[in-house]
């Protein structure tokens, strides 16, 4: 199994435990002299069976991450925290921009003269140059993840 199709088989055990987990909470309690839509007992049982196995795929996934080389990237997991990070840095950097050019503020021009006039305190256009710098960086990066993800071989 590649990589890719273990982390598909996550996503797919992660949605199947939260759905099973509502079944469940919605069927613990019943009232008196009714029946439960279904049972709660068996459909815990089945979102055990599906987290075990979930633990299993992601311990494998995991250990998958850690070992396979990507180049000058480093580990797979070394690549997916730089793609972490250049998230982060991406989001703080548009948020700054966003906040120095006065996006979101009611009212951010002068009504009047004698009003206080708003000055930027960050270099707006440079910091839209850094976030599609930024923006360029993630998408290469997260190309060169997926590629190894349909590459690799998913550890035991």
């Amino acid at each position: 199994m590649k990589l890719a199709e273990a982390l598909a088989e996550r996503a797919e055990a992660t949605r199947r435990v939260e759905q099973l987990r509502a079944r469940v909470v919605s069927s613990a309690r019943y009232q008196e002299g009714e029946t439960p839509a279904e049972d709660a007992a068996q459909l815990l049982a089945e979102a055990g069976e599906v987290l075990d196995a979930l633990e299993t795929l992601i311990r494998r996934i995991n250990r998958t991450n850690a070992t396979v080389q990507m180049g000058p990237d480093g580990t797979l997991t070394d690549a997916l925290a730089r793609r972490d990070v250049l998230r982060l840095r991406h989001s703080v950097i548009t948020a700054a921009a966003d906040a120095a050019a006065g996006q979101g503020e009611r009212g951010y021009g002068r009504q009047l003269r004698s009003e206080l006039l708003m000055l930027s305190a960050l270099p707006v256009a440079e910091l839209r140059g850094r976030a599609d710098d930024l923006a360029r960086e993630i998408r290469e990066v997260d190309v060169r993840i997926q590629r190894t993800n349909w590459e690799a071989d998913l550890l035991e």
